[in-house]
């Protein structure tokens, strides 16, 4: 919206109609009277707007290269002069001087207004047009706020034409005792930099006589889709408005939730403020490009027209300030989500704190400082400019506080008022009453410091980042020492030492480490190529070979990101981890060890606590003395012990349950076939039939003893890390063994 070459532009422009002496050395800032108007008009004026020539005198031939100011930017249509008159009658004129003065001009006000031809009567000059049949709107200057209307005169297309017409207004008296206001319209554009410029000159005579100047340069993008960064903006503003379609169905759905404690919320209100200003700019935004196309197609119809881009250079300015009001508040807005750090609430916290007593003290204040405004303005009003309004009163007290002011201009206008004045009020106001204000906010921010330094954060800054960056090394370590974890598990898990790792082996040993049984299934199925549950030489040395490359990636990443965090300056941090690395690489084979990094690192945030126990480590929080650490070992190998041990029993007990269900099995299919034994046998004597039972029987009993004997040496290779087990499970399943008796009596 707005760039250096908006500036650039302007500052040619202005240069050129505003700096640019006239004949007798005035310029048009200097303008005092009608003398250097007509001077002005006749002379820079002309000069500015036609260039017809080259520098070296040479006439521009070509129709299509005039009417280019500076050979760069094109005059378009154009220029208009307009003024506002007032009629003769329009004041009172005193008893004592009616005979000596006939005519009175009163200063312009709607009411006084003139609408009545005069002069020559023969064109739009000399007669009047309202503000609606001229398009126009008014203009508040210097004096007072004037009317769109007026009597106006259009300008040629050529120096000629232009110079013809404003002599014929200097001739016929077109500037008299009854103008108020002169205005200069036209509109200049840049093709290069595709940049309009609308220019306002105003003149402004009061009632008084001579003459004051004023000036409007609106350097505007009116044609905003022309290059292709253009149409990347336009999808830019597309993406913007679907972002608040999206939050007016959220802020709609906010209010009828909450109901009128949405309102409570000034977070809302800005939220509000926010859509309603994007609305409105979206909805100028289509009606700015119709406006200026249609503009463009009537004037490139017919040049000899004036082309009024006032109205939308007005309101593409108002929607230049809307879009930069909007981004301020969006830079308000990061307020709410830096909350959560109570520096950051320091200022919210202490104006809020304060509200009541400020408001009082506003009060106070305001009586003092504006009766020292009225007084100055009513005292000074006459002599001094700072003072010749109320409102500019106002700002000049404003202006002394902050340290800037004229006491040479208060002394000169009353030699014993002036200092008197400039010294109450610097006393009362500077010294006193600002005083009292900052007395107030500094108590108020010193209860408010007190305060939080006595809560705990709800978040800092610079924690958040550190555990940012902590995780990433959190999840690094955590992914080695399972590595690590692994590798020693292959090595504990060979309990019988055959070189060969078997299903059940593998699972006892990790499900003493703590891993779920899909981990050890999936792992264990990754590596047993062959599919006969036994890891054999060549697939154990495949495992080691791969977690060794894992664990080597995993150390370089890990090097990596501490560099990086010693960069941002956690250098503590990195050092920390480094002693741990280095213990872990050495081999320290202690029990719990690596489950004891992973909790520290994640209590800590960054790292084992310093030897020294202080708090200038790099660990995100607060250190612990190596007693504490110690005794969090401790506690934490003996939790890990106990944990092993109830996972065990567990174990064991499953294993029992097991045996039984396959005994009761086993029961059962030997009592069927008892059964069926004895049906055969209905028409065998009883000798017969005793002994086939008794075969039978024997043949029951060496089959269950010799699949005792198979099942008890293998549940008596797994590791026993806990003296309270109870006998082996192989034992507990076999039934003790029935008698011939008991056989006989069933």
């Amino acid at each position: 919206m707005t760039s250096s070459t908006m500036y650039y532009y302007t500052f040619v422009m202005n240069s050129l109609f505003l700096t640019t002496p006239t004949a007798s050395g005035a310029t048009f800032t200097s303008v005092k009277n009608f003398a250097d108007w007509w001077g002005f008009a006749q002379g820079p004026l002309i000069s500015g707007l036609y260039w017809d020539t080259w520098y070296n005198n040479a006439n521009v031939t070509d129709p299509r290269e005039r009417n280019f100011i500076y050979y760069e930017n094109k005059l378009l249509g154009v220029p208009r002069m307009r003024q506002v008159r007032v009629r003769n009658d329009s004041c009172s004129i005193a008893t004592d001087f009616r005979a000596n003065i006939r005519a009175c001009y009163a200063m312009y006000s709607r009411s006084a207004e003139s609408r009545e031809p005069f002069g020559y009567m023969n064109s739009t000059a000399w007669n009047y047009s309202t503000e609606q049949q001229l398009d126009g709107r008014g203009y508040s200057g210097k004096l007072a706020t004037y009317n769109g209307g007026g009597y106006y005169i259009d300008l040629g297309r050529s120096r000629e034409e232009s110079t013809a017409k404003i002599d014929e207004l200097f001739h016929g008296l077109w500037i008299d005792r009854a103008t108020r206001a002169v205005f200069i319209d036209f509109t200049v554009y840049n093709a290069n930099i595709n940049l309009f410029c609308v220019i306002k000159l105003i003149a402004e005579f009061p009632a008084t006589g001579g003459g004051f100047t004023s000036w409007e340069f609106r350097t505007v993008k009116l044609l905003r889709y022309v290059e292709p960064i253009d149409y990347f903006v336009l999808a830019c503003e597309c993406i913007f408005m679907l972002f608040i379609c999206y939050y007016i169905v959220e802020e709609i759905i906010e209010i009828k939730r909450h109901k009128l404690a949405y309102f409570s919320s000034f977070w809302n209100w800005l939220d509000i403020v926010v859509i309603v200003i994007a609305l409105v700019c979206a909805a100028f935004n289509i009606y700015r490009t119709i406006s200026v196309g249609n503009k463009l197609t009537r004037l490139l119809e017919d040049e000899t027209q004036y082309p009024d881009f006032d109205f939308l250079s007005f309101w593409q300015e108002q929607f230049n300030q809307a879009i930069a009001i909007t981004v301020f508040f969006a830079w308000v807005k990061i307020f709410k989500y830096i909350s959560f750090n109570k520096t950051m609430t320091q200022l919210s916290s202490t104006l809020g704190a304060c509200a009541k007593d400020l408001l009082g003290f506003a009060v106070m204040f305001f009586i003092v400082f504006f009766a020292f405004a009225q007084l100055g303005y009513l005292i000074f009003g006459t002599k001094v400019e700072d003072f010749r309004e109320f409102q500019q009163a106002i700002f000049t007290l404003f202006r002394i506080i902050l340290g800037d002011f004229d006491f040479a201009s208060l002394q000169n206008a009353h030699r014993v008022l002036g200092p008197i004045y400039f010294i109450l009020y610097v006393f009362f106001v500077f010294f006193v009453l600002i005083n009292m204000f900052l007395a107030i906010i500094n108590d108020t921010y010193s209860e408010v410091k007190s305060n939080l330094a006595n809560q705990p954060n709800d978040f800092e800054m610079t924690d958040y980042f550190k555990q940012r960056a902590g995780r990433v090394l959190d999840k690094l370590h955590l992914r080695r020492d399972k590595i690590v974890d692994i590798q020693r598990a292959m090595q504990s898990a060979d309990m019988n030492n055959d070189r060969q790792l078997d299903f059940e082996e593998w699972r006892t040993e990790l499900k003493m480490r703590g891993y779920a049984d899909g981990e050890i299934e999936a792992l264990f199925a990754r590596y047993d190529m062959d599919g006969d549950r036994v890891l054999d030489e060549d697939e154990q040395r495949k495992m080691q070979w791969e977690l060794e490359g894992q664990k080597a990636a995993l150390n370089s990443q890990i090097e990596s990101e501490r560099a990086e965090q010693q960069r941002q300056g956690s250098a503590g941090v990195g050092a920390d981890d480094g002693d741990a690395d280095n213990d872990e690489l050495a081999g320290d084979d202690r029990d719990g060890a690596v489950s004891l990094r992973g909790s520290m690192r994640s209590a800590t945030r960054g790292g084992r606590p310093n030897t020294s126990g202080s708090n200038s480590g790099g660990g995100g929080g607060s250190g612990v003395s190596v007693d504490e650490f110690t005794t969090l070992s401790r506690r934490v190998d003996r939790m890990e012990h106990s944990i092993g041990g109830i996972v065990n029993r567990i174990d064991s007990v499953l294993l029992k349950l097991e045996s039984m269900e396959r005994a009761k099995l086993k029961r059962r299919e030997t009592m069927s076939r008892l059964l069926d034994s004895i049906g055969e046998c209905e028409g065998d004597s009883e000798a017969e039939k005793r002994e086939k039972m008794e075969r039978m029987v024997r043949q029951e009993l060496e089959r269950w003893g010799g699949a005792g004997e198979e099942e008890t040496p293998r549940r008596q290779r797994r590791p026993s890390r806990s003296t309270s087990w109870s006998l082996p499970a192989a034992e507990a399943a076999v039934p003790p063994p029935q008698s011939d008796r008991t056989v006989e009596r069933e």
